[in-house]
């Protein structure tokens, strides 16, 4: 058992096993299978996109959306999902620099709607690209303050509408209920010690305020996760 008190700083030199160039690359895909039930329970994706996505596809009619690191991509195709059940058009492009990642994403049931490459978000930028939505999936935790201020400064390039990102939120309660409820996960993957470790490297959302420029907001998303939002047509009107 971890004492509480080690919770209250980030653990910055902490490293995911998933982050190892020589990880086990059979417990790695395990992992990124189970991430679409991790997710599921975890993450909030689908009330972020009937509260915040929908509404936007309802009034334009159709969309594009962009996820950095986007992993095995279940997050990606969960999202084109809901939209094709809503009858609405959401074009989505998942992008990983991880090539590990991107093989394994790509070998999912082909989807019309979803597009992976493996890339860095700042080579969109240089292509040009915009998407009117920017997102991500617990990644800011993984990145150093100036890799958090590039993907940051990315997505406002990238983004002519919303970006939300959506990250763990660092607490001992966090952190001993992911291990109550989500060990059998663990079992052949990365999927629990792994986690454990990104709650420890996460944020609180003080500490995340003070990392962020100020026009993004940091917003409370269920009980376990942080959202970062950002809004370019206020940046824009300013």
């Amino acid at each position: 058992m971890m004492p509480a008190g080690l919770l209250r700083e980030r653990a910055l030199d902490a490293v995911e096993d998933m982050d190892k160039p020589d990880c086990d690359l059979r417990r790695l895909n395990r992992s990124y299978a189970r991430f679409p039930v991790v997710n599921r329970l975890l993450s909030g994706w689908h009330g972020i996109y009937r509260e915040r996505i929908r509404p936007l596809l309802l009034a334009q009619g159709s969309a594009t959306l962009l996820d950095i690191g986007c992993g095995g991509g279940d997050v990606a195709r969960a999202l084109a999902g809901w939209a094709l059940r809503d009858g609405l058009k959401l074009e989505v492009t998942g992008i990983d620099p991880d090539d590990r990642a991107f093989r394994f994403a790509s070998r999912a049931v082909p989807n019309d709607a979803v597009t992976y490459r493996r890339c860095f978000s700042g080579e969109l930028v240089a292509e040009g690209c915009r998407f009117d939505v920017v997102i991500s999936n617990h990644i800011l935790h993984h990145l150093t303050p100036g890799q958090l201020a590039g993907v940051l400064g990315d997505s406002e390039q990238l983004c002519s509408g919303w970006a939300f990102h959506n990250d763990l939120r660092r607490s001992a309660a966090a952190y001993y209920l992911f291990l109550a409820g989500f060990w059998p996960l663990g079992l052949g993957s990365y999927i629990c010690g792994d986690g454990l470790t990104s709650i420890r490297r996460s944020y609180t959302p003080e500490e995340l305020r003070m990392a962020v420029p100020q026009e993004w907001q940091v917003e409370r998303h269920g009980p376990w996760h942080n959202l970062l939002t950002y809004r370019q047509e206020e940046r824009a009107g300013a």
